[in-house]
């Protein structure tokens, strides 16, 4: 394992960039060690794990998802970011959770909004939510106990459940059928990436690793913090015995989802990537995605960026390349990642 050295604050690159006011206590401080919480099987609360929340203009989604999380038997710490909603969100928050803590930027700053959280977070693991999902009783104490156990293990990504039709995401086949190999005492199939919405992370490797990067905001932003964990000797591995619950809210936008997520793909892609498989893997979306305005937009959006991503480039090392080589051929047959909407 190389350097564990934590960075200062995950969110430092945001740093002056928004105000940020916060309600509700104080945060609890880490437990002496790791295992400190109520021993593995445990049904009452859990002090090991904390649940952060972004949100923006959802505001009957996000009441509806704290309120899930409110009943969970682990009674959790939660902490939402409020992305600068102007539905009044935040101040319903506070109203109808004060226990939860909030975190209100000036600016809607996207996935950064989990790293101000994360920031505050004073337990051994931080598992994120969506506000239109929530996490299945007992998924966290199970969670934490695998982490407990494996101290390399720096994620696990849970089985996604649609509601209200009770189908699994379609995603879930991919990372069940995760074509990378891993050691043994992985508790399930090795990932190359993960699901913020569905995952629990270790806070210590989420930070070491710089948390989310300001420069992606939001869409496919996973993808980048899990090249840059397994570089750093981290393993992520998908667990079916934990699930969480997803009601796809009806306000989103799957265009500008699918112009975001085309250009992190290429800014990832830029960023971490070799320059053979980058300029392949960037021919190869040129040529598959569709020929529409949205794809332009992508990659309009994309060459605009390129003087910030070529200053921040830093290409992975051959053996963790091999792996993301890997993932990409896996990826094309996927039924799960389609720039389409």
């Amino acid at each position: 394992m190389k350097d564990r050295a934590r960075r200062a604050d995950a969110a430092a690159p945001l740093a002056g960039a928004a105000a940020v006011r916060t309600t509700a206590r104080a945060p609890r401080p880490y437990p002496s060690s790791p295992g400190s919480g109520p021993a593995p099987g445990g049904d009452g609360p859990d002090g090991r794990v904390t649940v952060v929340v972004i949100t923006h203009d959802r505001r009957p989604e996000v009441l509806r998802t704290l309120s899930a999380l409110r009943d969970l038997p682990e009674r959790p710490h939660v902490i939402v970011t409020d992305n600068a909603s102007g539905d009044g969100t935040a101040a319903a928050v506070a109203r109808d959770f004060p226990e939860v803590e909030l975190l209100r930027p000036a600016l809607n700053l996207g996935a950064v909004g989990r790293n101000l959280a994360v920031a505050r977070v004073r337990t051994p693991y931080v598992a994120f939510c969506d506000d239109d999902t929530r996490w299945e009783p007992g998924s966290l104490r199970l969670a934490a106990d695998l982490l407990d156990r494996r101290p390399a293990l720096a994620a696990v990504t849970a089985r996604i459940v649609v509601q209200p039709s009770g189908e699994e995401d379609p995603v879930v086949a991919e990372l069940r059928d995760s074509p990378l190999s891993g050691p043994a005492w992985l508790p399930g199939p090795a990932l190359g990436s993960f699901l913020a919405a569905a995952t629990v992370m270790r806070t210590d490797a989420f930070v070491e690793a710089g948390g989310f990067h300001p420069g992606l905001w939001l869409g496919g932003e996973e993808e980048l913090l899990a090249t840059d964990l397994q570089r750093r000797g981290w393993w992520l591995s998908y667990v079916p015995g934990l699930t969480i619950h997803h009601h796809a809210s009806t306000v989103r936008d799957s265009t500008a989802r699918r112009v975001l997520g085309l250009r992190n793909t290429l800014w990832f892609t830029w960023l971490r990537r070799p320059l053979v498989p980058a300029l392949r893997r960037t021919c190869h979306l040129a040529r598959t995605v569709p020929r529409d305005l949205a794809s332009a937009r992508a990659f309009g959006r994309a060459l605009a960026g390129l003087p910030w991503v070529l200053r921040q480039r830093d290409p992975v090392p051959p053996w963790l390349e091999a792996r993301l080589a890997l993932l990409e051929r896996s990826r094309r047959t996927s039924t799960a990642r389609r720039y389409v909407g």
